[in-house]
């Protein structure tokens, strides 16, 4: 994908190499914080990519900042509030995490982020010890910061009527954090969206099965540029 455009990965705070801060975890910050990087790159309108916690971004810029995005590919999200099961859930193990650290809730943590298959392949062992790896690497304090910031978000399930930009629904089969029902709410709600079903993956996809989410996102962005090649030659 790299051959064809620019991709810009980055990590919202309290991870990866972005600065551990005291608040601003909630999404409406967060999707201020993209907004503006966006901005400072000079890279509108882009074609957003986000997976989960992106994904919840994505809908905010989508919606609120068109003429920021080109397109959006929307990978294991959803446009829902967390449901109030799982965000007693996640209060329990942030505790745990922040106080005692993440290796002793990385077992409970690997079976939310990916599905069964990536679990149990013996090809794949590598793999899964050096995911759980980073997730033992992780700040504490930024990480659960940015937990709760998911668990506690607000939904924007009216906002999605307001997005017109092209976009492209993912979801594992396998995917137990946010099921096929939340995509199929969303490809109801965004007006002309697609649904692609990734058999095998889990909350994960891009890790899980990326040869198959790089074939689905190219063939999107494909059609985006061959629609736009076609415009311009009438």
């Amino acid at each position: 994908m790299k051959n064809r455009y620019r991709c810009v990965s980055f990590d919202f705070r309290g991870q990866g190499r972005s600065e551990v801060t005291r608040e601003g975890y909630d999404m409406e910050t967060l999707y201020e914080d993209a907004a503006a990087l966006i901005e400072a790159l000079k890279c509108a309108p882009c074609h957003f990519v986000g997976l989960s916690m992106g994904g919840f971004i994505g809908m905010r810029l989508a919606s609120r900042r068109p003429e920021l995005i080109r397109s959006l590919a929307l990978l294991e999200t959803s446009a829902d509030p967390e449901p109030p099961e799982n965000v007693t859930r996640y209060k329990r193990m942030t505790l745990v995490e922040r106080w005692l650290g993440p290796r002793l809730v990385v077992g409970r943590i690997m079976p939310i982020m990916f599905g069964r298959k990536f679990l149990t392949d013996p090809a794949r062992a590598k793999e899964r010890r050096e995911w759980q790896r980073r997730m033992e690497g992780n700040n504490r304090v930024g990480v659960s910061r940015a937990v709760m910031g998911v668990a506690e978000r607000k939904g924007v399930r009216d906002e999605l009527k307001m997005i017109r930009a092209p976009t492209l629904v993912i979801v594992g089969d396998q995917d137990v954090s946010l099921p096929l029902e939340h995509s199929e709410r969303l490809r109801e709600g965004i007006r002309g969206s697609r649904l692609v079903v990734i058999p095998g993956a889990g909350h994960t996809s891009t890790v899980e099965e990326p040869e198959a989410v790089n074939t689905a996102i190219l063939e999107f962005l494909g059609n985006l540029d061959a629609d736009a090649e076609s415009a311009d030659s009438v």
